[in-house]
């Protein structure tokens, strides 16, 4: 095959492993972000891995003449204009869509798990009281056990299958609110007709949607309003699937126990890592024990990490290989 170039940035941090597969099949060009890219690196490559928090769309696309293929090891491509690039013949290369593959992948689905049992069982508070020289448990006591509570799980794709699958061995009662999945298609367990019906129902509510128009500000004041007094919300999904000044306000009066999230509505926004102190869920963490923030690391074990990427390098390659 022929040896083409390829644009890496050291911000997706590849495995060494997966950095010596790149430089033994391409001629690999290696910049820290875009922000560092210029015309004439542009106008010769073959091949991009494009990171989240930049975007491939016209602008940079047209600096590209040669570009045959923009990969990326996520699930979601929101920052690729796939319509554009199809529109100029280029592949677009993700995890999207890699059903068999995906269900070997199963950390975010053990973080949210993570998430749910630090959250009811005040794990941080109890651990920042010993830390200070306190030895009792009477504080952190949790409402029930988990056996004692129902879970409401709003997307069932893959990772909310797997939750769901977790949730069987700790005893939960589970419902479900997934309006595309299909009669054949339901696993066995609880389906309700409404997300509204969901929040009702739920002790623990946990969210696995992909953010898009439909979704985006999905979980708002109207959700929390119907949420049973006292319930949890865990989100490992998209920041913008929640309305954060609602969960602030839901967190605030009661309505939530607690919540635990893995993602921020705009972590995605250049230079949020300079402001995250000032954003309000983790303004709002920095004074309260009932938040807990992590920064998206639901899918970051090594060796998922290893998988998806190598994955991705090999689905370009096959690409390539049928093209030539």
């Amino acid at each position: 095959m022929i040896k083409r170039t390829l644009l890496y940035y050291r911000i997706l941090n590849y495995q060494p492993e997966n950095l010596a597969l790149l430089n033994s099949h391409f001629n690999v060009i290696t910049l820290p972000d875009p922000d560092h890219d210029n015309k004439e690196i542009l106008s010769g490559i073959d091949v991009v891995l494009a990171p989240l928090g930049y975007y491939y769309g016209k602008e940079r696309i047209d600096l590209c003449p040669k570009l045959k293929v923009i990969a990326s090891n996520t699930t979601g491509t929101p920052h690729i204009d796939e319509r554009y690039a199809g529109q100029k013949g280029i592949r677009v290369i993700s995890l999207k869509g890699e059903t068999d593959f995906l269900r070997t992948i199963t950390p975010t689905a053990e973080h949210t798990w993570g998430l749910v049992l630090a959250i009811t069982r005040n794990t941080v508070p109890s651990f920042r009281s010993v830390c200070e020289g306190h030895w009792s448990r009477w504080p952190f006591g949790a409402p029930k056990m988990l056996s004692r509570m129902s879970l409401g799980i709003a997307g069932l794709g893959r990772i909310g299958r797997m939750v769901a699958r977790y949730a069987e061995a700790f005893g939960m009662t589970i419902r479900f609110y997934d309006p595309y999945v299909t009669g054949a298609d339901i696993p066995d367990i609880t389906r309700v007709r409404s997300l509204e019906e969901l929040a009702l129902l739920s002790d623990v509510i946990t969210l696995h949607v992909p953010l898009n128009p439909e979704t985006e500000g999905l979980i708002n004041r109207d959700f929390f309003s119907k949420c049973k007094n006292g319930s949890y919300l865990v989100n490992t999904s998209r920041g913008r699937v929640v309305d954060t000044g609602a969960l602030i306000e839901a967190l605030e009066t009661g309505r939530l126990k607690g919540a635990a999230v893995d993602v921020l509505d705009d972590e995605f926004e250049r230079g949020f890592e300079k402001s995250v102190t000032a954003h309000p869920l983790v303004s709002y963490a920095r004074e309260h024990d009932n938040l807990l923030i992590t920064p998206h690391i639901g899918g970051s074990t090594v060796d998922a990490w290893r998988l998806t990427q190598e994955h991705t390098i090999k689905s370009v390659l096959r690409y390539l290989s049928e093209e030539e």
